[in-house]
């Protein structure tokens, strides 16, 4: 039985791009606008569609039709992915925290992302991450523009798939910027947050994370936090 519902930020989390999709987003709103994105703005830890909103808002533009929106982001990801494997790699520690969860037999494993479901599928495909996760129950971009919304997405989807309700007791979302944090706290779930992307330790542990670790590298350590997390370990004895 299903006890607990873990979910996996991607993208700082288990692997970092080397900033190869931060392109996709002026890209897709030159093509989608016939102009030139003039404005840098902060992407880490936002839903794409929130990206781009804000891209649209700060140039002056509005009525683009979110499945334009959609559908382009998704061509520039493809049209980059063998630029993504090579420029890319797997943060240290990511495979083995993921496999050493995956064999916990409790466990439910997905992903909580700001990525369109398909840029994530291909992500972790590219990556050979797919096989530890079961992608039905995660919570994509494109289910909500707010990241603390995918929270009670993905609890909804697991409750369908296995059969019993998840709720903040029973949710850990593993992320790396203070924006995953906030997301669990207001979503609904426990957070451990990993400083492996462009956040410190102390930032994560100021934005209300219920634990933090450097890295994934120390499967044990990764292991015993999700554990002191979850409903067993608050279980009366």
């Amino acid at each position: 039985m299903k006890r607990l519902l873990l979910l996996w930020d991607i993208d700082g989390t288990l692997i970092d791009d080397d900033h190869v999709c931060e392109t996709v987003y002026p890209l897709a709103f030159e093509r989608l606008t016939g102009r030139p994105a003039l404005h840098r703005i902060t992407t880490a830890g936002r839903t794409e569609p929130e990206i781009m909103a804000e891209l649209f808002r700060r140039h002056g533009v509005g009525g683009v039709e979110p499945g334009r929106v959609a559908a382009e982001l998704v061509t520039q990801v493809r049209r980059r992915a063998a630029e993504l494997r090579t420029a890319g790699r797997i943060l240290p520690g990511a495979v083995e925290a993921l496999r050493a969860m995956a064999a916990q037999r409790h466990v439910a494993q997905s992903v909580l992302t700001g990525n369109l479901r398909a840029n994530a599928l291909l992500k972790l495909r590219l990556f050979g991450l797919a096989e530890f996760l079961d992608p039905a129950v995660g919570a994509y971009g494109g289910d909500a523009r707010e990241r603390a919304a995918l929270v009670p997405v993905a609890q909804r989807r697991a409750a369908a798939a296995y059969g019993r309700a998840f709720d903040a007791d029973s949710t850990v979302l593993i992320g790396d910027t203070p924006r995953d944090v906030h997301a669990g706290r207001i979503g609904g779930a426990r957070v451990l947050a990993v400083a492996s992307g462009t956040s410190s330790a102390a930032e994560l542990r100021a934005a209300g994370a219920d634990a933090v670790l450097a890295t994934l590298r120390d499967t044990d350590a990764v292991v015993h936090a999700v554990r002191a997390m979850g409903p067993a370990a608050r279980s009366p004895g």
